[in-house]
């Protein structure tokens, strides 16, 4: 019984069954999550979100990141909040064998519980959060990829069973309640790919964290689900797919570890964009070191995997949010600026005549032969001059990974303009010393 084996592992999983891998892995996935929230604070889905759900906000339980003086909200609108904003410029992090964005679920819901029911030590979040973790990325792998390709936003649709099962975990459910918290948190599906470009993608994530905090903190009080939510005839995994590898994905709980697979970003996009982006940067360096102009280039190339089409093939977006899922975009501003943060996927740059000339001299082509991971670049200037590159693996895969280093760059770029540059540095080493703390409420304080 599928349900029943996940609860029973989530469940018994201590903190000294962790190897100092996941440890390293799982604060370094909790330290992006942060910044992409901070960042995301002042974005207008989160403040018309935050705005317009404020009048049915409860008793001020738990920190709505980045907020001004210290706002609180009760936890389940943090959760939802968080989410939003940890998600809306799609710079969180990806679990590149699901492209499920795995934390910003998981530490919206529980960085919200961990406030109300304090104090939470930060190990004990940190196993709560690799509880999490594995939970949805287990759950996405035994859907992948059907799941996706029929139309479902797998972050979101796992995603609340990832929640479910960490808020569980620090709450302290014995394995029934656990599989009754699977079961509430799996009959709340959330999320259609048909609302990616627009503010709904990043509530997906918020609703997501929502409903699992509300599965696992129900199920503690008793309310019950079915104890075969995951595995039975009419449970999740044969509904929302009509593959089911649930029960071979399980068997490696605690030998293969996912979040040990989880990639950050160093663009603010489709992550099958980063190796276009990541191949026009460097083109662009090779076109300075010949003393040549963006403006000299008159056809750029692109030779992509048929994903990167599929999921970013617009060709004219209207939106900093519909930037992102746009291939031609993301060659555009990487010749143009030789990087792609945030700055770069706000409306007036998407609106820019200059970007959008450089964007309609983008082709893209399919290349069946090519990986999701992997891209070829060509510029053709007329009269005989090409300049090449190939992307095997692109910045911010496992294979050419964000070290610590420019992963606190990404953050204080983030968090600077919502906390300044001191509250920002606080921030890092608070979120950076997460293993040392004695109550993450404090942590959240700083943030």
């Amino acid at each position: 019984m599928a349900t029943e084996t996940l609860a029973k592992w989530a469940t018994s999983l201590s903190y000294s069954d962790l190897p100092e891998s996941v440890i390293r892995a799982a604060i370094r996935s909790f330290y992006n999550w942060v910044g992409c929230a901070i960042g995301g604070s002042l974005h207008t889905a989160t403040t018309i979100a935050h705005s317009s759900l404020e009048p049915f906000f409860g008793s001020p339980q738990s920190s709505l990141l980045g907020s001004q003086g210290g706002m609180k909200a009760d936890a389940q609108h943090a959760a939802l909040l968080n989410g939003i904003a940890s998600h809306v410029h799609d710079y969180d992090d990806t679990h590149l064998d699901t492209i499920i964005h795995p934390t910003g679920l998981v530490a919206s819901a529980l960085l919200a519980v961990s406030e109300w029911k304090r104090p939470v030590s930060g190990r004990d979040f940190i196993l709560a959060l690799v509880a999490g973790i594995e939970a949805e990325c287990k759950l996405g792998l035994a859907v992948w990829p059907h799941h996706y390709d029929i139309g479902w936003h797998i972050t979101s649709t796992t995603g609340s069973v990832g929640a479910a099962v960490a808020v569980g975990k620090v709450l302290g459910l014995d394995v029934v309640a656990m599989q009754h918290a699977t079961g509430v948190a799996a009959t709340q599906v959330t999320g259609l790919r048909e609302m990616f470009g627009s503010h709904t993608k990043s509530f997906h994530l918020g609703r997501a964290a929502q409903n699992g905090l509300v599965a696992a903190v129900m199920a503690g009080g008793g309310f019950t689900s079915s104890l075969r939510a995951l595995e039975a005839k009419r449970g999740w995994v044969n509904v929302v797919s009509t593959e089911n590898r649930l029960e071979e994905v399980l068997a490696s709980l605690g030998t293969r570890w996912e979040v040990e697979r989880n990639a950050f970003k160093p663009f603010p996009c489709g992550i099958v964009v980063h190796p276009v982006v990541d191949g026009c940067v460097q083109a662009r360096s090779k076109l300075a070191d010949a003393s040549l102009r963006i403006e000299d280039v008159e056809v750029v190339d692109v030779h992509v995997h048929p994903l990167v089409l599929e999921l970013t093939g617009k060709t004219e977006p209207k939106d900093g949010l519909e930037g992102k899922f746009s291939v031609y975009h993301g060659a555009a501003v990487g010749l143009l600026y030789g990087k792609a943060t945030p700055a770069e996927y706000e409306d007036f740059v998407v609106l820019d005549p200059a970007v959008i000339e450089v964007r309609r001299k983008t082709r893209a082509t399919v290349d069946e032969s090519l990986r999701a991971g992997e891209c070829h670049v060509r510029l053709d200037l007329g009269d005989n001059k090409i300049f090449e590159v190939h992307v095997d693996h692109a910045v911010g895969s496992l294979q050419s990974p964000m070290s610590d280093g420019q992963l606190q760059a990404k953050f204080l770029d983030q968090c600077g303009p919502v906390l300044g540059d001191e509250g920002a540095s606080n921030a890092s080493d608070a979120c950076w010393g997460l293993k040392q703390t004695q109550d993450v409420a404090g942590t959240a304080a700083t943030l």
